[in-house]
């Protein structure tokens, strides 16, 4: 929590909700405008509020008070949004109180996954679905920032590995109906992990940096950090950048929706 409320007052400039997969959040979880439904680590409210502006009713929750006191100053009065400050290991929600739950690249960040999920399975309603979006470990490593940041990379794919997600969701209760893949589109809105795809430049930014978890605040990924800018930034000037571009295709997508029902 610490390193959100220490980057949660800049975190806007650029994080926003992407008009793309807020919509492809709302397709899958087949959003029904009386129904109510929970954003799972919703940060600064960004997507909460697409969603609710679009055509849901929102309990948006998060552990950092200063995460959500910036989406409360970015809230309308129209907007139909339950701020909550807590933990998702041990939800203040009574069971089966939602329709859907919805977790935009935050599960990494539970201090116990296996409780979070629980937590999620209760306050569902019987037949309510799950929608995560996160990376996985096998797209991480497609992702070229490995070339120039290459232990913020081992560092996310071994945070990734750890979440074994489908096998905690179907632990939990739930039942995956299906997982959908994302590539990272050139007109993206919100800058996270692998924003830069086709705009190497954006990690020459420190605020862009800042606003990316996996780029850590130790002195030793302070270290690999300038170094791996000024190689990319050089790997720019020269052109060599997409040659080492080229080397990193995949077909695996770089970003996963996990859609998962309670029976």
């Amino acid at each position: 929590m610490a390193r959100f409320d220490e980057i949660g007052p800049l975190y806007d400039t650029t994080r926003r909700a992407d008009p793309f997969l807020a919509g492809r959040l709302i397709e899958h979880l087949e959003v029904l405008p009386e129904q109510r439904y929970l954003d799972l680590g919703c940060g600064s409210g960004n997507y909460s509020l697409e969603v609710a502006r679009r055509c849901a009713r929102i309990i948006a929750l998060d552990q950092s008070p200063i995460m959500i006191s910036r989406a409360k100053t970015k809230s309308s009065a129209t907007a139909d949004i339950a701020w909550i400050i807590a933990d998702a290991e041990s939800l203040p929600l009574e069971n089966g109180c939602v329709k859907g739950v919805m977790c935009f690249l935050a599960h990494h960040h539970f201090q116990d996954l296996d409780n979070a999920f629980a937590e999620v399975f209760r306050v569902l309603q019987s037949g309510g679905r799950f929608v995560l979006f996160n990376t996985a470990p096998d797209q991480l490593r497609g992702f070229w920032l490995a070339h120039y940041f290459p232990r913020v990379m081992e560092q996310a794919i071994e945070v990734c590995a750890l979440l074994r997600t489908e096998e905690r969701l179907e632990s939990a209760g739930f039942t995956i109906t299906r997982t959908d893949t994302y590539d990272v589109s050139p007109d993206l809105q919100d800058w996270f992990l692998y924003c830069g795809k086709h705009h190497p430049a954006r990690y020459l930014e420190p605020r862009v940096r800042d606003g990316i978890s996996a780029f850590g605040s130790s002195a030793r990924d302070a270290r690999e950090i300038s170094r791996g800018c000024a190689k990319l930034a050089d790997d720019i000037a020269t052109d060599r950048f997409s040659r080492v571009a080229s080397s990193y295709r995949n077909d695996r997508g770089d970003y996963t929706f996990w859609i998962a029902n309670r029976p």
